[in-house]
């Protein structure tokens, strides 16, 4: 399992402004709680936190956090992004009891999926119906990922919650709570669309004559040739 350290120093302003400064200065503004502890206000530097937040196990491992010549260990509760740039705006740390259960989401994997019957021999594709599931468990039992094997479906199939291997002390909390027996993923029939071709009348032929007008339909004069007056009759 991976192993992940923060650096922290402790922050002693409060407020937007001062969050503000240090965002300006590639720190990170951060909160550490729990474990019938004071929340503790810290700084990181953003630099090195990035980099560690574009691990996807950082999200579901226990965090060294070390402040000053103190440890400390927790899990992430919270990131906050930048709306629109790549910046880690604001961190949330829940630190941990090693006689404590802890309520996490881990994400999944799934094994086999190009080998599966449904796929390989009878052309259906994977649809993932889940990518992460919440789970309970003391830290010493948590898992980086938890894995789902596709090897054995075929068209139509699914697998669910309660065909997920579990390690030993790991529970599904949906499940532990009376939660239904959800789908996580399955193999089901591409749908082919028909493109229906549009219909294109057919151009007349080139020197056809043009269409007569209508029976009981007077001819048109052309454009710019007046029409010859009528005699009438009559003595002269």
């Amino acid at each position: 399992m991976a192993k992940f350290e923060l650096s922290a120093e402790v922050r002693d302003v409060k407020g937007k402004g001062a969050s503000r400064r240090l965002r300006r200065e590639g720190k990170v503004p951060a909160v550490m709680y729990g474990a019938e502890k004071e929340p503790v206000m810290l700084s990181l530097d953003h630099n090195a936190l990035y980099q560690q937040v574009r691990n996807e196990a950082f999200y579901s491992s226990i965090l060294t956090v070390n402040v000053g010549k103190d440890k400390e260990q927790a899990v992430l509760r919270d990131i906050q992004m930048h709306p629109y740039k790549p910046r880690i705006a604001h961190l949330d740390l829940l630190r941990i009891s090693a006689t404590e259960k802890l309520h996490m989401r881990v994400p999944l994997h799934f094994l086999n999926a190009d080998t599966a019957p449904g796929v390989k021999q009878q052309g259906g594709i994977v649809s993932h119906l889940m990518s992460e599931i919440d789970i309970s468990c003391l830290p010493k039992d948590l898992p980086e990922y938890l894995t789902v094997d596709l090897g054995g479906l075929s068209l139509n199939q699914s697998v669910h919650l309660t065909d997920i291997k579990l390690p030993e002390g790991v529970a599904i909390t949906s499940l532990t709570h009376g939660g239904d027996n959800l789908a996580v993923a399955a193999v089901t029939a591409i749908r082919e669309e028909v493109e229906v071709a549009p219909v294109v009348e057919a151009a007349p032929a080139e020197g056809a004559a043009a269409a007569a007008p209508a029976a009981g339909e007077a001819a048109k004069p052309e454009a710019g040739k007046a029409e010859a007056p009528k005699k009438e009759g009559g003595k002269k």
